[in-house]
């Protein structure tokens, strides 16, 4: 027997007198017809509620399978680029564009996208952007040249921001109580485990098959998302949705993309050369812009109100910095162990799983205690991990071996793990449901520019750096006029392909120039990142506070009551 609901057909079962649950008797004796459609339609109720608990489940699942390819896709290039460089013959700033064009376009289009999800549906939205990003990454992985794989890329992150930014507005949605703590925890961990196997999984499939596989890789889970998406999620918007703020959408998105463009031009250039100082004129005109129309407009894409809660401030400043140090180091530090060590794109991968491990253990571990400990003291003291592990990584020289990279790399690694999952549950912790969206959008998007503006930043410093030092290294040698062309080559990012036509002697004595190079200007960006680190620790330990967490989505086990100290 059979009760349908949205024409659905599900298996009906009997009760017996005995009050267990059997098939067609009871006591020795049939449920009259009559009893038997009652009681059909008591057990159909049950039935029903186990399956709005299976596609609660599904939904996470589904939001997990997006945020692992949206992370993935970050850390899976990073050790391709050194092959994607020769395959397509792109220069040091096309790479950079190539990690770039991604995270920037998820930058400019998160909030908006936060806020067509509020407006139009979430469950809208998130099938939208899984559509476009397995396009993306489909027109990736056929790219034949470095423009062509930019633009795709940023394809790639305009599905990726629809995404992103519905990814934990789905779950607050979705969720509640206790069973967000878990959902919350299980995205975290997710995070945690995309990075963690981005080096590896990029290293085995760029050796095994070629770098254009861990694009084309998306394609058949982004197929099985969508389908999942349509069948389990269910639909959520806001009660209060805003109208799209097209000129914030606007000043916002090509103040941006001035900024990193200035910021990268920077070290190909100069920083007084004039398309640089006038992409900045830009940005800071636009940018500005973007603050005046938001304070004004009625309906802002950003909510500067949010602003007034110390714990959303620090939220944003830990998620710029985390992803403005460490994980834009990462393209710098795969580019030393393959380029100056001479690693292979799995042997890299493999390397690095001494961090992205830790940050996997660490980010499951933060996921559970994260409901019993005031979440400041997993972020703040998560970044100032990463500060310390990052300036543990300062000292090499041409003659260091990547064992000098392991205590630094351990350390990193188990404070990114500590800081991500309750930095996500942060984001929308101290709002309301109704603007989960927004808040979300705004919190990736910080995390969004710090790896934008952290890669730009470290490329203009790497370049200079690595081109001086050459000419430094050079000046005294057999090769001392060459040392222009070769230090540019250097700053280009094409020095493997010169080094392979010089003669053995001359070959070693300009190995050993990039050696040092290298090792110079990356001592300099441990440095500096490790300070961006350390200060988004300080700020998340200050900022951070349990009495701005809104009632319903403040963990039980922990709540106090408003105004007593974290």
């Amino acid at each position: 027997m059979t009760a349908s609901v949205r024409g659905e057909s599900t298996n009906a079962t009997f009760v017996g007198a005995s009050g267990k649950t059997g098939d067609t008797e009871t006591s020795g004796a049939l449920v009259p017809d009559i009893a038997a459609g009652q009681l059909r339609v008591m057990d159909f109720s049950v039935e029903s509620e186990h399956l709005v608990m299976e596609r609660k489940w599904w939904t996470l699942v589904v939001v997990c399978v997006a945020t692992f390819m949206l992370l993935l896709d970050i850390t899976i290039v990073v050790v391709a680029l050194p092959d994607i460089q020769r395959s397509l013959g792109a220069n040091f700033s096309q790479l950079q564009w190539v990690t770039d064009a991604y995270a920037l376009a998820l930058a400019a289009l998160l909030l908006t996208s936060g806020s067509l999800s509020d407006r139009f549906g979430r469950r809208r939205i998130f099938v939208i952007g899984l559509v476009i990003f397995t396009l993306g990454s489909v027109l990736c992985g056929v790219a034949q040249d470095p423009n062509m794989l930019i633009a795709s890329r940023a394809i790639q992150g305009v599905g990726g921001a629809m995404l992103f930014s519905t990814s934990l507005a789905l779950l607050a949605s979705t969720f509640h109580g206790k069973e967000r703590g878990v959902a919350f925890g299980a995205w975290g961990a997710i995070t945690g485990v995309s990075v963690a196997l981005g080096p590896i999984l990029g290293g085995l499939i760029t050796t095994g098959i070629s770098w254009r596989g861990i694009f084309l890789v998306n394609v058949p889970f982004g197929v099985i998302a969508i389908v999942i998406a349509l069948a389990c999620v269910d639909e959520s918007k806001s009660p209060h949705a805003r109208r799209i703020d097209w000129p914030g959408v606007l000043t916002f998105t090509v103040g941006l993309l001035a900024l990193v463009y200035g910021l990268t031009e920077a070290g190909q250039r100069s920083w007084g050369d004039a398309v640089v100082v006038t992409s900045f004129i830009v940005a800071a005109v636009l940018l500005i812009a973007f603050v005046v129309i938001e304070m004004r407009v009625s309906e802002p894409m950003f909510d500067l109100s949010l602003f007034r809660t110390p714990t959303f401030v620090g939220g944003s400043i830990a998620a710029f910095t985390m992803n403005g140090s460490l994980f834009a180091m990462l393209l710098y530090l795969v580019i030393y162990l393959q380029d100056a060590l001479g690693y292979t794109s799995l042997q890299t991968g493999v390397r690095l799983l001494l961090m992205s491990g830790c940050i996997m253990v660490f980010a499951t571990i933060s996921g559970r205690v994260s409901a019993h400990v005031p979440v400041r003291w997993l972020i703040g003291p998560g970044l100032l991990l990463v500060g310390v592990g990052l300036l543990l990584m300062m000292g090499i020289t041409k003659d260091s071996n990547w064992t000098h990279l392991i205590p630094g790399l351990i350390i990193a690694g188990i404070g990114s793990g500590l800081v991500n999952p309750p930095l996500a549950s942060t984001a929308v912790g101290v709002v309301e449901v109704h603007r989960s969206g927004m808040a979300s959008g705004i919190n990736n998007t910080f995390r969004q520019v710090g790896i934008a503006v952290g890669i730009a930043v470290y490329g203009s410093i790497f370049s200079a750096l690595v081109s001086s030092s050459m000419r430094d290294h050079l000046s005294s040698t057999p090769v001392a006029s060459r040392s222009s062309e070769l230090s540019d080559a250097a700053h280009n990012g094409t020095i493997g392909q010169i080094i392979t036509t010089l003669p053995p002697a001359d070959r070693a004595v300009v190995g050993e120039a990039v050696h040092s190079a290298f090792a110079d200007a990356l001592n300099t960006l441990f440095l500096v990142s490790g300070i961006v680190a350390i200060i988004g620790g300080l700020c998340a330990m200050a900022l951070v506070r349990r009495e701005d967490f809104v009632v319903s989505h403040a963990p039980h086990a922990t709540q106090k009551p408003q105004g007593q100290p974290a």
